[in-house]
């Protein structure tokens, strides 16, 4: 490892080659000293040395090879450890992450030292030369791509059914109750009243041939036989439009009163009345059972999700710059203010904490399923590219240091 990042391939070999050739020079020389022990009595000890060293390069390179694979290909007992037991690696390094690290205790010890709220804070607030502008393109394009890249019809869906499990728990009934008794009370009714009025006059203008028709077929034969019937028709829409004008222009109108008792009723109610609550309750179920509002949903859904993904590309329309602005004020909030910090980091280590306890079972078994679906050949080869190094200078150590053993051992026989 260098750097907490695996050795190259290139230097991991070269590495393997420096020890190979140490052990290499160690046979060679072992066997010139052999052939030169005659000559003076100080070969004695390269000759030690080099048998040692050779000794313990040997030891070691068996033992690092037969962490990966069969050394030169002889299922020898024991060898090939990795690659023949990847499946147990996997589950104990899934139980070594889960204990150690993904527990409540670990989690909640370790957010308790840190100012999440703050860190958020300075790097809303941070500003360089245009660290705004990348912060907001970044967010922004993730954003569409996020929109984009997800099923508009599934998702409008999935925000239907939230939408729709949210409204089935709200007791509609007394919350327009309240609202109709609200506008009342400030007469915010009486312009709904004026409209209501003037789109019944409309009504009746573009009905009028109707209108006609039905009071001709309630007339008598004798009636219709004097040719009264279209007077009286006449007479009846005359009657209808005198009466909107003067509901119209009177405030105090007796049937305008009328109609507020009736409002003021049933604002009364939507309220307290359980017959009238349960009515408009089915009415809700209703509602939300029908297939019309389902397919209004996604037209509006659709209209709501183009619109969103071209308000953010666009920046003449500034929606990018206000979602920028409002990120810069709520980080300076962050950064001064103790007690919203205190929240926002007792929310994040109680949200983290939970995310442990719930899925820190679904954590693992990704670490440990991941890893099972590796082949021999490619644990093997991260494995050693991960310690390659380390697990070379194991081979170049052992060389040397049995080789000082060695030096040691014939140095004591020697002398004593």
């Amino acid at each position: 490892m260098q750097g907490g990042a695996p050795l190259p391939p290139d230097r991991a070999r070269r590495m393997r080659i420096t020890a190979t050739l140490l052990l290499v020079a160690m046979a060679g020389i072992f066997l010139l000293a052999h052939n030169m022990l005659t000559v003076h009595p100080a070969w004695g000890y390269v000759h030690a040395f080099a048998e040692a060293a050779m000794v313990g390069g040997l030891a070691d390179w068996f033992a690092v090879t037969a962490l990966f694979r069969h050394p030169m290909g002889i299922p020898i007992p024991h060898t090939a450890i990795i690659p023949e037991n990847k499946d147990r690696i996997a589950d104990t390094m899934a139980q070594f992450l889960r204990s150690n690290f993904l527990t409540p205790v670990v989690v909640a010890r370790r957010m308790r030292d840190m100012n999440v709220a703050k860190a958020a804070g300075d790097f809303l607030v941070k500003r360089g030369d245009d660290t705004e502008g990348r912060l907001r393109a970044g967010a922004a394009g993730l954003f569409v791509e996020l929109l984009e890249s997800l099923d508009p019809e599934r998702l409008g869906l999935q925000v239907k059914a939230g939408l729709a499990r949210q409204a089935e728990k709200l007791d509609v009934a007394p919350l327009l109750g309240k609202m109709l008794e609200a506008a009342i009370a400030d007469g915010r009714h009486k312009p709904l009243m004026d409209s209501m009025i003037r789109w019944a006059g409309l009504t009746l203008e573009d009905n009028e041939d109707m209108v006609r028709d039905m009071v001709q077929e309630r007339a008598n034969s004798i009636i219709r036989w004097t040719g009264l019937d279209g007077r009286l028709a006449n007479s009846v829409l005359d009657g209808l439009y005198r009466l909107l004008a003067e509901i119209l222009v009177d405030p105090n109108h007796p049937l305008r009163g009328k109609v507020q008792e009736g409002l003021e009723k049933l604002a009364n109610d939507l309220q307290h009345d359980p017959e009238t609550r349960a009515k408009v309750e089915r009415m809700k179920v209703d509602l939300l059972n029908n297939p019309a509002v389902a397919d209004w949903w996604m037209g509006v859904w659709e209209r709501l999700r183009c619109s969103l993904i071209d308000n953010i590309r666009d920046p003449e329309k500034g929606m990018s710059g206000e979602v920028s602005h409002s990120l810069a004020e709520l980080g300076k909030t962050l950064q001064g203010d103790p007690g919203l910090q205190l929240q926002v980091n007792r929310f994040a280590r109680r949200t983290l904490v939970g995310v442990v306890n719930r899925y820190g079972e679904q954590i693992v078994s990704l670490v440990s399923t991941t890893v099972k679906s590796w082949d021999a050949s490619t644990i093997t080869m991260r494995i050693e590219r991960a310690v390659g190094r380390d697990l070379q200078f194991i081979r170049i150590n052992g060389t040397l240091v049995g080789g000082l053993v060695g030096l040691t051992i014939h140095f004591f026989v020697e002398v004593f």
